[in-house]
């Protein structure tokens, strides 16, 4: 009833109600996008008043690629909530197309991923560096190795994560190039998660890529069936990222501080480890 009525004031329609589901018109876009901007510099003036109090207080909206929530979450949220306690923060688990999309439509304010990315209207300030092991069951080939390169990579043993999350574009970035042989099998599964991808080797054999922090957690049984790459090890850069003009800058550092500091000192630096491209 108010969108009609601001229709009826305007003497234009923002919504083609003939059409299932409901669509804005060409106009109705424009207004629709006008109105974000408007409503984002209007709570510029609540964030530039939050900005001058010497406690970081106010509500967060936070955004994490589903590989890295689990593992990430559990080792700084503590402390963070403890350390900040006039902070509401609201974490969703979500892909980085939707986290990317999401920020600049205003609908987070900023997001743990993996770059670089090609990011307009974002700025993004790297973390840590995490390196990909290999998690394989005791039959497999390269479980007879110390040490292990990309070589040694056969892709038909290897389980994947699905479509969608960017940790399988670095993965096929990083393996696809060195690795023997080819995926063709006469069974394929793509994991959507990594615990999956954990318990399909444990139970089915063959090897898959995890990144470290996801194996913190091990078993000492687990961890014998974890082989590390030779330096220079392939690792993903894990950042922090927010719109160019964000006023709450005092809530991005001390985001940064936490989130740097609960993470294992050797990740902190770009040392001996390769990037690998998403």
């Amino acid at each position: 009833m108010q969108i009609k009525k601001l229709e009826d004031e305007l003497g234009i329609v923002i919504f083609d109600r003939s059409k299932q589901p409901v669509m804005a018109t060409e106009t109705g876009r424009e207004i629709i996008e006008q109105a974000r901007k408007i409503l984002t510099e209007s709570k510029k003036i609540r964030e530039i008043i939050e900005a001058e109090n010497k406690e970081v207080q106010g509500k967060i909206k936070l955004g994490i690629i589903p590989t890295l929530a689990p593992y990430i979450l559990p080792l700084f949220l503590k402390k963070f909530l403890k350390n900040y306690p006039k902070v509401t923060l609201v974490v969703e688990e979500i892909i980085t197309e939707h986290i990317v999309d999401r920020l600049n439509k205003q609908e987070l304010d900023c997001g743990i991923l993996v770059t670089p990315l090609p990011m307009q209207n974002l700025r993004n300030t790297p973390l840590f560096y995490e390196p990909f092991v290999v998690y394989s069951h005791k039959l497999s080939a390269i479980a007879k190795k110390r040490t292990v390169t990309l070589d040694d990579i056969d892709l038909k043993e290897m389980w994947i994560l699905n479509d969608g999350h960017c940790m399988k574009s670095q993965v096929q970035n990083m393996c696809f190039g060195s690795a023997k042989g080819n995926s063709e099998n006469n069974f394929e599964y793509q994991s959507g998660s990594v615990e999956t991808l954990i318990k399909l080797v444990e139970n089915n054999g063959g090897f898959t890529i995890l990144p470290e922090l996801s194996i913190l957690d091990f078993s000492a049984k687990q961890i014998n069936m974890v082989r590390y790459f030779r330096n220079p090890e392939p690792a993903r850069e894990v950042s922090l990222i927010y719109p160019k003009d964000m006023i709450r800058k005092k809530i991005i550092d001390v985001l940064k501080e936490e989130l740097t500091n609960c993470v294992p000192e050797k990740m902190k630096h770009k040392n001996q480890k390769e990037v690998v491209k998403i």
